[in-house]
């Protein structure tokens, strides 16, 4: 089993959305026993807050089932449970590595790496442009399935 954790800044945009529509991804593949998939933030700042309403409507607009997800930090633990720590930017990877440590094993990467790009996923936090996001993710996203899939 690959456990593959997203991560944010907050864990209320853009790796909860990554968290769901891969996991709509892996299942509709007939791959969801191969994977455990989650999600974290580098920051404390919406620590037990629900997703945010824009991530929200998006996963429902594109028919992609989500949970009653609630926002956590990663933890040191995180780097030896996880196989992947895949963060959406340059941001989140800076404190990636200020809260966990070198990446000695190569689990930490970017998501649209995946798709062969090299910039990063726009905070719709910011932005306020889910639909912009919500492509990079599933960008990110069809990459990351392809090297899974036989």
């Amino acid at each position: 089993m690959t456990k593959i954790l997203f991560i944010c800044h907050g864990n209320i945009c853009r790796s909860p959305m990554a968290e769901f529509v891969f996991k709509d991804m892996v299942k509709k593949a007939g791959l969801e026993n191969d994977f455990k998939i989650d999600s974290a933030a580098t920051s404390t700042e919406e620590i037990g807050n629900p997703m945010h309403y824009g991530t929200r409507t998006k996963l429902r607009q594109m028919n992609i089932p989500f949970t009653d997800h609630r926002a956590r930090q990663i933890t040191i633990d995180d780097y030896n449970d996880w196989d992947l720590l895949i963060c959406m930017d340059r941001n989140n990877l800076r404190n990636m590595q200020r809260i966990l440590g070198e990446d000695t094993d190569d689990k930490m990467h970017f998501l649209l790496e995946y798709a062969g790009l090299n910039r990063d996923i726009a905070d719709p936090w910011y932005t306020d442009n889910f639909d912009e996001t919500y492509d990079d993710v599933v960008l990110g996203c069809r990459g990351l399935l392809k090297r899974f899939q036989k």
